[in-house]
């Protein structure tokens, strides 16, 4: 039994936001994430995590990285005004906004005193809390619109089911979680040599996780292609059954779907080009890739008018097929030479958020599908 929409009015008005709180945690995981990036080497020099509040002015920095510092913190100020209501509206929200923005940047930049290769800095805590006062003050001028009675809210609700809020949060980071080098198209979720790589520098003898459950089997051109393709048509509609998932029957879904589709894919193709450079913006559109992406688009049309619970159910199905083949498949020897050619640059900024969202993207999906939330609406 589909959950009907719930009618925009007055009660509407006072209603928290799952999205926001669902956006927000997602957000500070990624901040948590990107600052302790890479997460080894870490020591104490005894000096106290609060000493970069009192350091000189750093003698090296560029305009791109307080842009970026600036950046990055803007929307966790939206998501804490958003989240904060209807607890707190208007300017108290964005005051207490900036206060916790400032103590989570303050927070990250203390721990980056134990790691060796990120250095704390005052001037990422005043640009970060400068980046979340912009946000706050947006998410404050945006409350009437976004959380109150608006045509906003209106379309929200007629194109969306109630639950869909934490959804919507875990597929608007499926194009991020494009960014990422990855070996297969749509192949998040691929850790086992992320624990490979950590088990290895641990013991300080090299660890394969991979070849150890494989058996030290090795795969053919035409099985590295099956591979490709049945890992990227598996990610794709296992991806946009759970996009389908949060959808009311009268929405336009096919025009939503595509959308969905050509940002992932438009996301893809910038950061091949920003990674690889341009000349090599199209390297992950493998013959296996392209297969796997029209397989995918054809599995999905024929899997539209199924029932929402067969739609959710293949989707847990796809996601968890695609993440064990991706962690079970070896490694591509196309992608690994291409690598060596990744010109990382002012990109490395973004390299432990990017490399978060490829990992456990698919666990997020997951999550949101097996929700008891999502159990009821069908």
């Amino acid at each position: 039994m589909k959950t009907a929409p719930l009618p925009a009015g007055k009660n509407a008005q006072a209603s928290a936001s799952p999205f926001a709180r669902a956006g927000l945690l997602a957000y500070a995981l990624l901040i948590v994430y990107a600052s302790w990036f890479p997460f080894t080497g870490w020591r104490d020099l005894g000096v106290s995590p609060l000493a970069y509040l009192w350091a000189p002015w750093p003698r090296y920095w560029t305009w791109f990285d307080l842009a970026i510092n600036v950046a990055g913190y803007a929307p966790l100020g939206m998501f804490l005004v958003c989240a904060l209501y209807p607890h707190l509206r208007r300017w108290p929200a964005a005051i207490a906004a900036v206060l916790c923005a400032a103590l989570v940047s303050g927070t990250m930049e203390a721990v980056q005193t134990y790691l060796p290769s990120r250095v704390a800095s005052n001037v990422d805590l005043l640009t970060n809390s400068m980046g979340a006062a912009i946000g706050a003050v947006a998410g404050t001028l945006l409350t009437p619109v976004l959380l109150e009675e608006s045509r906003f809210l209106q379309l929200r609700e007629s194109w969306f089911l109630p639950v869909a809020g934490r959804g919507l949060i875990v597929m608007a980071l499926w194009p991020l979680a494009q960014i990422y080098p990855q070996e297969y198209l749509f192949g998040q979720g691929r850790m086992l040599p992320v624990l490979s790589d950590w088990l290895t520098a641990w013991f300080e003898t090299p660890v394969d996780l991979g070849e150890l459950l494989r058996g030290g089997r090795e795969l053919s051109i035409e099985q590295y292609w099956l591979t490709e393709t049945f890992i990227t048509a598996a990610g794709l509609c296992g991806a946009l059954l759970t996009f389908l998932s949060v959808l009311h029957k009268e929405a336009p879904r096919a025009m939503l779907t595509l959308l969905l589709v050509l940002a992932a894919l438009s996301v893809k193709l910038l950061a091949g080009a920003i990674s690889f450079g341009p000349e090599k913006a199209f390297a992950w559109l493998t013959p296996g890739a392209a297969t796997g992406i029209a397989v995918g688009l054809l599995l999905l049309a024929g899997l539209v008018l199924t029932r929402p619970r067969t739609q959710k159910r293949l989707a847990v199905l796809l996601l968890l097929l695609a993440m064990t083949a991706a962690n079970l498949a070896p490694s591509n020897p196309y992608f690994v030479a291409t690598l060596q050619t990744w010109v990382q640059g002012q990109f490395l900024n973004f390299f432990g958020a990017a490399q978060f969202l490829s990992l456990w993207w698919p666990v997020f999906a997951l999550w949101f599908l097996l929700h008891k939330q999502m159990r009821r609406t069908v």
